[in-house]
């Protein structure tokens, strides 16, 4: 998969509309991939979960992709779970054109997300420093 950015606007809107890839962003940073992929596997078969990470530190930034087997699948997913509330935070799901090794990582000054670098009061401000396993109950 090549880089949105250098894809022309046919191409990105093409990808899109074949895609069954998800982006899911506003996610707690307190959210665990376990609990995603119970979230998504609800609609359909999951091929890939990928959490967004700060790239300094390598601790969830508030975001991930998911992969389905099916568009429908997919689409189901986002028509049940956009603006849901997960963690306390209500998530943002759409259409993505397809992951690329790399864009797992945050973009910001600071190894997270740029737009949480810009509202800084968007964020959790008790974030824990590393990665809790998830313990189903």
């Amino acid at each position: 998969m090549t880089n949105s950015a250098e894809l022309s606007p046919e191409e990105y809107h093409e990808r899109l509309r074949l895609s069954t890839t998800l982006y899911a962003g506003n996610l707690s940073f307190y959210t665990h991939e376990a609990q995603l992929l119970e979230f998504f596997q609800r609609f359909g078969q999951v091929v890939n979960l990928i959490m967004g990470l700060n790239k300094r530190e390598k601790t969830p930034c508030g975001f991930c992709f998911v992969e389905f087997a099916t568009r429908d699948e997919a689409q189901q997913a986002i028509d049940c779970l956009n603006l849901q509330l997960i963690d306390g935070r209500q998530i943002r799901i759409d259409w993505d054109p397809g992951f690329k090794y790399g864009r797992q990582f945050g973009r910001g000054k600071s190894g997270g997300q740029v737009r949480d670098e810009l509202n800084p009061d968007n964020t959790d401000k008790d974030r824990p420093t590393a990665i809790v396993p998830f313990q189903p109950k």
